[in-house]
């Protein structure tokens, strides 16, 4: 199968699965977003959703953060690591976001990066999800994936996803991300295939016998 024929077929099927993308993380706006992009970093998506209720009980607006101590904050979030790092990010890019952005996240990829803790990943997922911005966040599933299917040699995230942005239609990127992060947690993990066990890789590489060897992230 070709290059071309395989984004195709992944596309075609990937829509087959996914017609409908709702965003993993559960948030109320582009604020609380930012927030649960911040801590989903090395955290899954669902130990996030079950730390924000009680950090958006006690703060959901930068205004609210801001005034919050980083302590009280850190002990929230610790079930989803890096609590140290993240508290202060979050009580910073809040302070951010009112002394600079009148209380409202950017809607401007510099201004975003520019905050603490986020970087282009996270930028990119609020860009895509929060205000419909065509972009294409690479997380691990999707640099995995894309090597399996043969899209990306996988040298790092930056060129993944420049491969990625190459190969799909601008149009389809954020519906895509999420379609292939469901795909990669459903048939595709990291431990229940190996590029010869699900759907997709062995429809793409037929003649695959061995397990496909990947780079790290």
């Amino acid at each position: 199968m070709l290059k071309a024929e395989r984004v195709a077929f992944i596309q075609r099927r990937l829509d087959e699965l996914y017609p409908e993308q709702p965003i993993p993380l559960d948030h109320k706006d582009p604020y609380t977003l930012l927030v649960a992009v911040l801590l989903s970093a090395q955290c899954t998506d669902v130990r996030v959703n079950q730390v924000t209720p009680a950090l958006f009980a006690l703060a959901d607006n930068p205004a609210d953060m801001a005034r919050q101590s980083v302590e009280k904050i850190r002990e929230i979030i610790r079930p989803c690591g890096l609590s140290p790092q993240k508290s202060k990010a979050i009580k910073r890019l809040s302070e951010m976001l009112m002394e600079d952005h009148g209380g409202e996240v950017p809607q401007d990829w510099e201004a975003l990066e520019r905050l603490p803790g986020v970087g282009h990943k996270t930028a990119s997922v609020v860009m895509s999800q929060a205000f419909g911005v065509p972009a294409f966040p690479v997380d691990t599933h999707i640099h995995r994936l894309a090597q399996r299917w043969g899209l990306s040699n996988g040298k790092n995230v930056a060129q993944t996803e420049k491969d990625l942005k190459r190969l799909f239609a601008k149009e389809n990127w954020n519906s895509l991300h999420l379609q292939i992060i469901y795909y990669g947690r459903e048939y595709c993990s990291a431990r229940g295939c190996d590029g010869t066990v699900c759907e997709i890789c062995t429809t793409c590489y037929p003649e695959r016998k061995t397990a496909k060897k990947l780079r790290k992230a």
